[in-house]
């Protein structure tokens, strides 16, 4: 049975039976997750691109004159259903994927792509939104409305909507590959991730390794079909303290060698050739649209402007960054040495070696530190800042049910009026359905045109599952991580914009993290920890003492981690900075770039190349990846605005914060977000501070 030809603007021509038929008549228009299949998201998908061209058709066919509301708010209000086929599927291709959807990712890519490419390539529909922009001072246009008809008519002259007709058919043609080339990437680390396990059976295997890390390494080998032995698996939460706590050093050169080599194992899932075409591709692009190179024309369109202004800042830390690396490095020989191990440290060894040097210098021991780092607990310290700074309330929900058994599901508030704000998914366990790292998205975004509609905001992470019946336990990275999500997560659900293009996380990819990194924050203040950080056995509050020492330890091996990631962003510029790359050789070139850079012995880039998905898995980070170092100089600055307070929730600051940062969306520029916040704009003298890398 087909379903009716009126339909709710999301709704589409199928099948009774498909989900995507109609509006969802779930608490608050949760996706029907358990009545979702994948053979429902191909016919839904080719419904809702042929409905959104229909919408796209009639607007152009407009016989009205161009103006604000038939041409730009006309484009705001179609593509409805195409969203809620899109946030449904491309969050669970990320979050809980199979052999199904990623067959389905990999046939829609290439057609997606041609898709927006007819779209924003479109001469009448141009015509008619170039129309509206010319006279955009005579239209009488409140902030807002002028704001999304500036950053409409720059999205499509950036998406070719001026080149002449060959040069547009080449552009589709090298979007719709660069489409098909991330998908695979990203699919192809997620087998290299989710295919390796080293299976530990011995007991000597297991030498140094704390009873949290050996419960996650057995679930991990239960899951694997290798029940009562131990696997160290490539999600983060399994490697990275294996490589901190295991005396094996053969075991952790075996499990670090393969961490590195995701993406780079030859076979199918080798990522080396779909680097090097992508690079080159991209290139031609921004040549096309008139720019020197590819880093030129994505950082255009950012607070940085250009490469140089970009390349400023992380030189600026690199050299500090540098010379902090090599001491530490030095100290860590020292110490390896006294326990008779000879020779420079190895990249497999710097965890192992830094944990033991940390534990000597501050006395933290992160086995220790944990039974205090309770998930349940930090998520309840996330909501708890929340409230005090923004006035929000959350409560779970077990009634409303996820894609996952693991998936949580809280409706979040305002706390004074009981006002519906929007949803809160938490996904919080490693799987191997899920990729790794740990991001927020929408299943859908804030707006307020044609009614208002609330966000439902999802945040995925990797944490280690613990056993049945035991606390899910979080390091300090675990724990700031989770805080850092769920800044992204409030800066999609505080949206408060009319228009859906800006709202929420829309906004420049260089200023998009500084709500996460400064939530971060709120973490480590002694308000927090010790109200929430209580021990998994005893009950007891973390001492202030181990506070205290928390801080201090924070600068600690900070010049390995400046270098890993600062490597990372440098060589992806590098990458997106050549003018002609022809056939690159994407590891040498890697490899040209760290010498040239002075890449300390015995350090690797936090994230290599050939798994480098936030630069190579899409187009989000390419040139981009600088962008937690520009947002970390805002983060330093705005949370010494608090400290500078005397309150870290002063709530005038806080009641700034959520105006011109959180709530605000892309409504304005983020230079001048910022300094409504702050007052000024900031200098990097804080971000120096917070690393420890200040002269």
């Amino acid at each position: 049975m087909t379903a009716s030809k009126t339909f709710a603007p999301e709704a589409l021509p199928l099948p009774s039976e498909n989900p995507f038929a109609a509006a969802w008549t779930t608490p608050f228009g949760l996706p029907p997750f358990a009545a979702i299949k994948p053979e429902h998201i191909r016919p839904a998908f080719e419904a809702a691109l042929a409905k959104h061209k229909d919408e796209m058709a009639a607007t152009v066919a407009d016989p009205a004159a161009p103006d604000f509301a038939n041409t730009i708010e006309a484009l705001e209000r179609a593509g409805r259903a195409l969203s809620r086929v899109g946030g449904v599927f491309y969050n669970l291709s990320g979050a809980d994927t199979n052999e199904a959807l990623q067959a389905i990712e990999r046939e829609l890519s290439p057609i997606t792509s041609r898709h927006w490419s007819a779209i924003m390539m479109d001469p009448a529909l141009f015509t008619r939104i170039d129309a509206v922009f010319a006279k955009r001072e005579t239209l009488g246009l409140d902030a807002e409305q002028k704001r999304l008809l500036e950053r409409t008519h720059r999205g499509f002259i950036r998406s070719g909507a001026q080149l002449g007709a060959d040069d547009k058919a080449r552009l589709a043609a090298i979007n719709e590959r660069l489409a098909g080339l991330g998908t695979q990437f990203s699919q192809n680390v997620l087998k290299d991730e989710s295919s390796y396990a080293l299976i530990i059976e011995d007991e000597a295997g297991l030498a140094g390794l704390p009873p949290f890390l050996l419960a996650a390494m057995a679930r991990s080998a239960a899951d694997r079909g290798h029940p009562g032995k131990h696997a160290v698996t490539l999600s983060r939460s399994v490697i990275e303290p294996f490589l901190t706590f295991s005396t094996r050093r053969d075991l952790r050169e075996e499990a670090f060698t393969a961490w590195g080599l995701r993406g780079e194992n030859g076979g199918e899932s080798d990522n080396r050739a779909i680097v090097a075409e992508m690079v080159k591709l991209r290139a031609e692009k921004a040549k096309l649209l008139g720019f020197a190179t590819f880093a030129h024309f994505k950082l255009d369109d950012t607070m940085a402007k250009t490469p140089e202004n970009v390349r400023g800042l992380l030189e600026l830390v690199w050299k500090p960054a540098k010379a902090r690396a090599a001491q530490e490095a030095a100290d860590l020989a020292a110490l390896a040495q006294a326990e008779g191990e000879n020779g420079p440290i190895r990249p497999s060894d710097w965890r192992y070696y830094a944990e033991k040097m940390r534990q000597q210098t501050y006395a933290l021991d992160e086995a220790v530190l944990k039974p205090y780092l309770q998930l349940d607990r930090i998520i309840a310290a996330a909501f708890d800042v929340a409230g005090k700074l923004f006035g929000l309330s959350f409560a779970e929900r077990p009634d409303l049910k996820g894609y996952h058994a693991d998936v949580r599901i809280f409706e979040v508030t305002e706390t004074a009026s009981g006002r519906h704000i929007g949803l809160f998914i938490g996904d919080y366990f490693a799987r191997a359905s899920k990729r790794s790292g740990a991001w927020m998205s929408a299943y859908r975004g804030q707006r307020k045109l044609g009614g208002e509609v609330r966000p439902i905001i999802v945040n995925v992470c990797n944490f280690a599952k613990p056993a049945e019946g035991k606390p899910a336990l979080l390091s300090i990275d675990d724990a700031r991580t989770l805080f850092h999500e769920f800044g992204h997560a409030l800066h999609g659900l505080l949206s408060d914009v009319t228009y859906g293009s800006l709202a929420g996380t829309s906004v420049s990819r260089d200023f998009v993290e500084l709500p996460s990194q400064l939530y971060e924050h709120w973490f480590l203040t002694k308000e927090v920890m010790q109200t929430y950080c209580l021990h998994a056995e005893t009950g007891e509050p973390i001492p202030d003492a181990l506070i205290e020492t928390i801080k201090r330890a924070q600068t600690f091996n900070q010049g390995c981690a400046t270098v890993e990631y600062t490597s990372s962003a440098l060589v992806d510029l590098a990458f997106h900075s050549l003018e002609e790359p022809g056939e690159i050789d994407a590891l040498a070139f890697e490899k040209a770039e760290l010498s040239r850079l002075g890449m300390p012995e015995g350090m690797v880039m936090r994230h290599r190349t050939p798994h480098f998905t936030h630069v190579f898995a899409g187009d989000g980070y390419s040139a981009g990846y600088y962008s937690y170092l520009w947002s970390e100089v805002m983060d330093a600055d705005a949370f010494n605005a608090f400290l500078e307070a005397g309150d870290v929730f002063a709530p005038e600051l806080a009641g700034k914060l959520k105006r011109f940062i959180y709530s605000a969306g892309d409504t304005r520029d983020a230079a001048e977000a910022y300094a409504l916040f702050r007052g000024r704009l900031p200098t990097p003298d804080a971000l120096l501070e917070k690393r420890g890398l200040a002269a």
